[in-house]
């Protein structure tokens, strides 16, 4: 049987959402739209007399100090992007418009989960173009403080993340995730951001995480999570963390074939990461798959190297 699993993705219909963004607290409206082979992911803000395309590659980072990373081009920006962007990572779509009508795309319950519930709703459309990768070559590592985020050279993708915020309910978690669709969302997608009680209120008073409650964020306080359900997951707020890695590497513009390790890393460290692979052509190489059908989906390096086409020496 032929199989299509290296072949590019987008979506089979458009299928659109509203929520409300997590600083600004105002109702926004998203709508992902299929896109054409190589287009890749390419945000739009529609509320603008002229409406600026904005694509998601760490070039177009131009911020990460919200607790979020943020998109802009030409004075346009788009907000907190990086639970969405880890949705189509962890579902393997490679192109799609992603059209909203404000500044931030809406943080839904605060996880991945409802934006990959989108992805599933509209049905998936394999491409005849076949995906192209961008492997790690070497160790990459940047640092910041205690934080680290490393990339090395791997046969798949792979992330470990371990955080650490010297806090009763949050001290010392550490998790590995190897990358599949089918893992990301048993194991990944529904994972929560989530706060101290103590920097929501600080964030409030500088007029940031108006949009934020129990109902898209866990928030803790100094013995206690606040939300009456409690946790998804035991180790929520790593799973969290590694979300938040996945979308923010994302921004190379292809899947990745490396491993991933974070230690207490956030948006600015993995963009820090993101900018120091690429700024060094001998840290990676663009590959794509053989047009031809792939036999295999579990692979090796020998596989791997047989499979795939190099792009840039």
């Amino acid at each position: 049987m032929a199989d299509s699993s290296f072949n590019q993705r987008t979506l089979k219909e458009p299928i659109s959402c509203e929520g409300v963004g997590l600083h600004s607290g105002a109702p926004v409206k998203l709508t992902l739209l299929p896109a054409p082979a190589n287009h890749g992911v390419v945000f739009v803000r529609t509320d603008l007399p002229q409406k600026v395309e904005i694509p998601a590659l760490a070039k177009h980072v131009v911020d990460t100090s919200s607790l979020a990373t943020t998109l802009g081009r030409d004075g346009v920006k788009i907000g907190t992007v990086e639970h969405l962007l880890a949705a189509l990572a962890g579902m393997g779509i490679d192109n799609v418009r992603v059209e909203v009508d404000g500044p931030e795309v809406p943080i839904m319950d605060g996880s991945a989960a409802p934006f990959a519930y989108l992805v599933k709703t509209a049905g998936v459309r394999v491409l005849s173009e076949p995906k192209s990768f961008i492997v790690i070559k070497r160790q990459v590592t940047v640092t910041d403080g205690d934080k680290e985020a490393t990339f090395s050279p791997a046969t798949r993708f792979r992330i470990d993340c371990t955080i650490d915020f010297k806090h009763p309910l949050i001290s010392d978690q550490a998790i590995t995730f190897e990358f599949s669709d089918r893992n990301f969302s048993r194991e990944i997608a529904r994972a929560r951001t989530f706060g101290f009680l103590r920097d929501v209120e600080m964030l409030k008073k500088a007029g940031l995480a108006r949009g934020g409650s129990l109902e898209n964020a866990i928030v803790v306080d100094d013995f206690s999570i606040l939300n009456p359900d409690g946790l998804r997951f035991p180790d929520e707020f790593v799973r969290h963390k590694l979300l938040d890695a996945l979308g923010d590497t994302s921004l190379f513009g292809h899947p990745v074939i490396g491993h991933l390790k974070v230690f207490k890393s956030g948006h600015a460290l993995n963009h820090k990461l993101v900018t120091r692979v690429l700024s060094d052509p001998a840290n990676f190489v663009i590959i794509q798959a053989r047009r031809r059908d792939v036999e295999k989906v579990d692979l090796r390096l020998p596989d791997l190297q047989g499979m795939l086409e190099p792009l840039v020496a």
